[in-house]
């Protein structure tokens, strides 16, 4: 085998199909674009996800899910940082104010004390919102968990 005589295997090329060379060809008149309409003008590009104005897929398939008005979104605040926050400002008594304060959560935010982490001391704490684990926590010590 040379280099001169490297030819692809049987059936593995085909010729392009010459349209628009004449009755006699069978590909000649309307050049395989059937009869008038955009499809067989020059220039036409069809848009993405068009189906002849029947209505496309993604406008049929109905959207899933829903956004719930009435959620209350609260931010979540963990023991270990109302205790290291305590430690630091020497407080028995750490409400939204403090956090604030700290820059822990925002003024119209809403608290949720979780109970990640451990008290080693006893605290009044304020919140909107506690976890059964953090209440009992808190209780545990000798404070008092007050719900706003």
């Amino acid at each position: 085998m040379e280099l001169y005589n490297l030819q692809p295997a049987e059936g593995a090329t085909h010729n392009s199909k010459r349209v628009g060379r004449g009755y006699g060809s069978g590909k000649g008149r309307t050049s395989t674009r059937g009869h008038k309409g955009a499809k067989a003008r020059s220039g036409y590009k069809k848009k993405i996800g068009f189906e002849g104005g029947q209505m496309p897929l993604q406008r049929r398939v109905p959207k899933f899910g829903f956004k719930n008005i009435n959620r209350v979104e609260y931010k979540a605040i963990n023991l270990d940082l109302i205790q290291s926050l305590a430690e630091k400002l020497g407080a028995t008594k750490i409400g939204i104010a403090e956090l604030i304060e700290a820059g822990f959560v925002k003024k119209n935010q809403l608290v949720k004390v979780l109970g990640n982490g451990e008290l080693t001391s006893k605290l009044d704490v304020e919140a909107n919102a506690f976890s059964a684990k953090a209440e009992a926590a808190i209780t545990e010590k000798g404070g008092n968990a007050v719900k706003l």
